[in-house]
């Protein structure tokens, strides 16, 4: 019975206070979500669950734009990115909370309790901000490799390895970080294993492989991994996999030359990646999130960042997974946590009782004692709230 009580309650003070911001002149989002991707998208999907007003802003910039398909991800394996996010957002809709601003968002400040984000068409306010911003890959400068990226040149075994599987696969980045595209894709995927270090196969190179493993060369010699150490000039693809593939089996048939600086060639049928990553967006900086390398850190409770009232999730945050579920997954953790803040926070501002009042929201700022409350089991919150 309190359970119930609690969450009427709850529902009630939630109503009291859309009608209150519906009468403002400006409107006033519970939450912006930057970023149209599956984290963002799943949080978006969270938060319209509970009945959260949300302003989605997307860029229209995707790190897995350029890809083929998605796969691994149960209930859309084998899908256009483009049409998974066609299919999310007429999910979203239905619940009526979520407006979607094909936008991106430039500038993104905080004025005490509010934030506020400015696109080129105006600024927006919320409550809250989970920031879905995603990662870019830092491709070098070599001619053809970012037009080829994401069709038949890829970074992730389990979202397009299968597809090139048993293929002449090439291996591209840092001579040190070969080795670990080797041990992902021997012996299941590919046996025929060439790696190209376009001249990064130097001491400090060899220094970093032999701390991974010093039984290195016994691997490759093992797994007839065999390097080309020259620098690399272009990179040409002679036949799309986009086009020629066997459907019947799910292979995608891309074919590439690798031109060196001596004027000679290679062929492969397609290529892992090992390259380096940075924040697709400015805006995690510009709110002076802090970072963990090149990450937002997210290592308080419910992937918040250190800036109360603002999540990170999807590939740009610190938990260190990249790819589609994974995405799905933090999007929603991040709209349970935001969501069960936001309701603490309005159960405060109508209790009636002046010590517990004082007490949600102390000097160490409601933000950081929701943390404390909330741990890993959002429950537990509930069956506190009910004592206000």
């Amino acid at each position: 019975m309190l359970l119930t009580w609690d969450w009427k309650k709850l529902f009630a003070v939630q109503a009291l206070f859309a009608l209150v911001w519906a009468q403002s002149p400006q409107e006033i989002y519970d939450v912006i979500v930057i970023g149209g991707g599956p984290s963002g998208l799943s949080a978006a999907s969270g938060l319209s669950r509970v009945l959260r007003r949300v302003a989605l802003f997307d860029s229209g910039q995707y790190r897995n734009g350029p890809t083929r398909h998605m796969h691994d991800v149960i209930g859309s394996d084998h899908v256009a990115p483009a049409e998974f996010r066609e299919a999310a957002r007429k999910q979203i809709s239905f619940y009526n909370m979520t407006t979607f601003f094909d936008q991106e968002v430039m500038n993104l400040q905080k004025d005490n309790n509010y934030f506020h984000a400015t696109t080129a068409n105006g600024t927006y306010t919320a409550r809250k901000v989970i920031l879905a911003s995603g990662l870019k890959d830092d491709l070098p400068n070599v001619p053809g490799l970012r037009d080829a990226f994401g069709k038949g040149v890829f970074w992730c075994p389990w979202c397009d390895g299968f597809e090139h599987r048993d293929q002449l696969m090439g291996v591209l980045g840092d001579f040190s970080d070969a080795y670990d595209s080797v041990k992902e894709l021997y012996p299941t995927l590919n046996k025929h294993m060439r790696i190209y270090a376009n001249g990064t196969g130097n001491a400090a190179q060899i220094n970093r492989l032999n701390g991974k493993n010093k039984d290195w060369q016994k691997v490759f010699d093992k797994y007839n991994v065999t390097v080309n150490h020259k620098p690399i000039l272009n990179i040409t693809r002679t036949q799309s996999g986009s086009e020629i593939q066997d459907s019947a089996i799910r292979k995608e048939l891309d074919k590439f030359r690798v031109y060196f600086s001596d004027g000679s060639y290679e062929e492969r049928d397609a290529f892992i990646t090992n390259y380096g990553t940075s924040q697709a967006s400015h805006l995690p900086e510009q709110l002076k999130v802090g970072f963990l390398g090149n990450k937002m850190n997210t290592m308080a409770p419910g992937l918040r960042t250190t800036v109360p009232g603002v999540w990170g999730v999807g590939d740009a945050n610190s938990d260190n997974s990249t790819n589609v579920p994974h995405a799905m997954s933090t999007g929603k953790k991040a709209a349970v946590f935001c969501h069960v803040e936001l309701a603490t926070e309005e159960l405060a501002e109508v209790s009636s009782n002046p010590a517990k009042r004082a007490a949600m929201l102390d000097n160490r700022s409601i933000h950081e004692r929701t943390a404390r409350q909330m741990g890993d089991e959002v429950g537990n919150v509930y069956r506190r709230l009910a004592h206000f």
